[in-house]
């Protein structure tokens, strides 16, 4: 992902007495929808994992990213890089930066090369600790001890008072029944294109479209969706699903460069045409934050081949992460359930379809007339 501009050159605020309205007003400061972030690490780790799982807490997500990987590696960094990316995060101050290791500063540094981002390193002491010193040797940076000068980088230029607090987007307790989600789990089994292809836009021929969410509706599922991991293709897949009404395995089959944000459209493919075929179906405006943290994490993480979305061996995950998120397909009657009470039936279509194919009487063969 290179920059077409370099990246802005790094600030250090030297705060020499370890002053609480330094540390006061960079938290202040704090707003993601604003674009800002301050990350404050936890105490007692040195890991370059931990400090990318504190700044995923910082955007609002699950430190934890389920599912395996290779070499036993979480891709902390990758999906913290994909969430600022996507959420357009232009400044991280980072306190306590006299603590960083050599490694957890170089590892913020590449953050910056990759995301643009204006970094700035609040070192809480007179002068830069030899690990921040050496690690600094690389990049372009520029030192400030002046309080004023050190709250127009918290906030940018010029310096406005901190935003009231977001509305709460609703009680998450309860479930939020979306029927779009009804074929998730169907038994379909599309493959992507070998070949490139250029799908058209889908048509809905053979099934209708699912019915867009209310502007209420779509705050609340990306509320929800936001807070409920902080692995992007699981909440990708989840929000293309409600756009799309496809199943896991035709989600699958999208890569990244199936997604084009700046046409809005996510083709998927079907060339067996077990439902609608190859086709590009419009973007919502909610969902394109998630599509485009799944195109830049998974282009961090394996390139242009993998899977854009969740994939069907991530299917155990992908059901958790929507029921943490109290997202569920309509549920059948409580005479017509057959798992215990509170528990998620994903596959209550595909048994209805089934019930209504094995109804169907066989046609009895008549005795010939002669």
């Amino acid at each position: 992902m290179p920059l077409a501009a370099p990246p802005p050159s790094v600030t250090v605020v030297i705060d020499r007495h370890d002053d609480a309205i330094h540390t006061h007003t960079a938290l202040a400061a704090h707003h993601p929808p604003s674009g800002r972030i301050t990350l404050h690490p936890g105490p007692g780790t040195t890991s370059e994992t931990g400090l990318a799982h504190d700044l995923l807490a910082a955007l609002g997500k699950p430190p934890l990213l389920p599912g395996r990987f290779p070499a036993g590696r979480q891709p902390a960094w990758e999906a913290a890089t994909a969430w600022m990316t996507a959420l357009h995060v232009t400044r991280l101050t980072v306190l306590r930066a006299h603590r960083l290791t050599a490694r957890r500063t170089m590892r913020l540094l590449q953050l910056h090369a990759l995301t643009g981002i204006h970094l700035t390193l609040v070192c809480h002491r007179p002068h830069l600790p030899a690990a921040l010193h050496q690690a600094l040797r690389t990049a372009d940076y520029s030192l400030t001890a002046d309080f004023e000068a050190a709250r127009r980088h918290y906030y940018d230029t010029p310096v406005t008072e901190p935003p009231p607090a977001d509305e709460p987007a609703g009680p998450t307790s309860r479930w939020l029944t979306l029927p779009a989600l009804d074929r998730l789990v169907s038994y379909d089994s599309p493959r992507p294109c070998a070949d490139p292809c250029t799908p058209p836009s889908i048509a809905w021929r053979h099934r209708p479209p699912p019915t867009p969410l209310t502007a209420h509706t779509a705050q609340r599922v990306a509320h929800r969706l936001h807070a409920a991991t902080a692995h992007p293709r699981l909440v990708a897949a989840i929000a293309a699903a409600l756009f799309t009404g496809a199943s896991l395995q035709q989600l699958a089959t999208a890569r990244p460069r199936d997604y084009d944000d700046a046409a809005a459209t996510l083709a998927l493919h079907d060339r067996a045409r077990y439902t609608d075929g190859c086709a590009a179906y419009p973007v919502p405006p909610w969902a394109g934050i998630f599509l485009r943290a799944a195109a830049c994490f998974t282009r961090l993480l394996s390139g242009e081949d993998q899977e854009l979305l969740a994939a069907p061996g991530d299917r155990g995950h992908l059901l958790r992460m929507a029921e943490t998120a109290r997202l569920r397909p309509p549920q059948p009657p409580a005479a017509r359930r057959k798992g215990p009470v509170g528990r998620v039936e994903w596959d209550w279509r595909e048994r209805q379809e089934a019930e209504r194919y094995e109804a169907i009487p066989a046609r009895r063969a008549r005795p010939s007339q002669r």
